[in-house]
């Protein structure tokens, strides 16, 4: 594995513009709006900057596990949780998950079930569950959480195999996943996978009543369609999380009760040993794996791959492209920065991966929040559970990334 020193990765990254311009490629995104400043490493929003700097930094963080006030992990964890989920503004009714199988396939060494399943009285999300043939089941189960990327044609695809794939998803899988459709690496190792469509992208992808039957068939897209729809679905993030938040709740907030209500479903599952429950994910899978593991003990160990930062750290240039309304929770960063959610996940497993050439993150938020991941561990008593990498690699989960978190999986679940 290829390892850099703090000092060494923000000497690499510190304000290469073709860095950048990479990393927002390799994201699926394309340039800086003409709307914020080109001058090198000056605020994206000028003069406002620092009014809003200095509000994120008088945040007294008041829940951080941090605090010397507080120092037991049992007693603190539950405030901290319900403080996350009630800045997610969403908190549907329940419902039983209702699964209604759609076709099951012997793919050989697993079976592939596509079905769909209730997460709330309004929705049924899609998903893949693939089972391992040679496993002894009951068997370890893993939610697979796919990435943003800006391609919102595809979702659990971009995890799972499918017949016929098409070449831009191919593309796509082999800049992000070094080629590797992970979920079907992981059945092979013996794990139940499940993975699902979030909000907005494959199958719950938005569609117009006056959308050409092509952007409605995936299979008849051409690659021109592709990148069309997937700029139209980008330019129209904020149209749908203002209606959104016009309805009273937030993206994220939708994404992680879908996340929560897909390990209920896998828990049922036959097959699954739920004492042995794990996630992982790239990018926004990454958060939403971080996430997920923090609201949900039942996670064993996590995987967050891409998506790891100090949130004041974001604000001068990189909030651009990154805590955007689909992973923006409002009001969190009074009480809690992200790598605080890591004494939520204590003294349960988590390894988080970042890459030295990711340029969506600024090098000091990427730092701040490792030693914070690890001094959360640390006084959790549990400082072995957790690891933060860094790799000379750019917005990806390549097939060394994917070995380590193969074995650390392997070694906590």
């Amino acid at each position: 594995m290829s390892r850099m020193s703090r000092r060494r990765f923000c000497q690499s990254v510190g304000g290469s513009s073709l860095l950048a311009q990479a990393s927002l490629r390799s994201a699926g995104l394309t340039t800086l709006p003409q709307t914020t400043s080109s001058t090198p490493d000056s605020a994206h929003i000028g003069n406002l900057y620092p009014f809003v700097q200095k509000q994120a930094d008088r945040s007294p963080l008041e829940l951080s596990f941090l605090q010397s006030r507080f120092q037991d992990l049992k007693s603190w964890q539950p405030t901290a949780r319900a403080r996350v989920l009630d800045c997610l503004c969403y908190s549907p009714p329940p419902v039983a998950p209702a699964p209604e199988l759609i076709r099951r396939t012997d793919r050989g060494d697993y079976i592939e079930e596509y079905l769909t399943f209730q997460t709330t009285p309004d929705l049924r999300v899609p998903a893949y569950v693939l089972i391992p043939k040679k496993a002894s089941l009951p068997a370890p189960a893993l939610v697979v959480l796919h990435c943003h990327g800006g391609a919102y044609v595809w979702g659990k695809e971009k995890v799972v195999a499918v017949e016929n794939e098409h070449p831009e998803l191919s593309a796509f899988k082999q800049q992000l996943y070094q080629g590797t459709s992970i979920a079907n690496e992981l059945v092979r190792r013996g794990y139940v996978v499940i993975a699902i469509d979030m909000f907005y992208w494959g199958e719950r992808r938005m569609l117009l009543d006056d959308d050409p039957p092509s952007y409605r068939e995936r299979e008849r897209l051409t690659s021109d369609d592709v990148g069309a729809f997937n700029r139209r679905s980008s330019q129209n993030e904020q149209l749908v999380a203002r209606s959104l938040m016009t309805a009273g709740i937030t993206w994220p907030g939708v994404v992680l009760w879908d996340d929560l209500r897909t390990l209920d479903y896998l828990a049922t599952r036959p097959e699954v040993d739920r004492r042995r429950l794990g996630c992982v994910g790239l990018s926004v899978g990454g958060y939403r794996s971080f996430l997920l593991a923090a609201l949900d003990q039942r996670i064993k160990a996590a995987v967050d791959v891409g998506w790891m930062t100090s949130y004041a750290s974001n604000i001068r240039r990189h909030v651009m492209n990154t805590v955007g309304f689909t992973f923006h929770i409002p009001g969190l960063y009074r009480y809690l920065d992200l790598p605080d959610l890591a004494a939520l996940i204590a003294p349960r497993s988590v390894l988080v991966i970042n890459g030295s050439k990711d340029t969506l993150f600024p090098p000091d938020g990427v730092d701040k929040a490792f030693r914070k991941i690890e001094a959360c561990f640390r006084k959790a008593r549990a400082l072995e559970r957790q690891r933060c990498r860094l790799y000379d690699a750019p917005h990806q989960f390549n097939r060394e990334m994917q070995a380590e978190a193969w074995e650390w999986l392997a070694a906590h679940i």
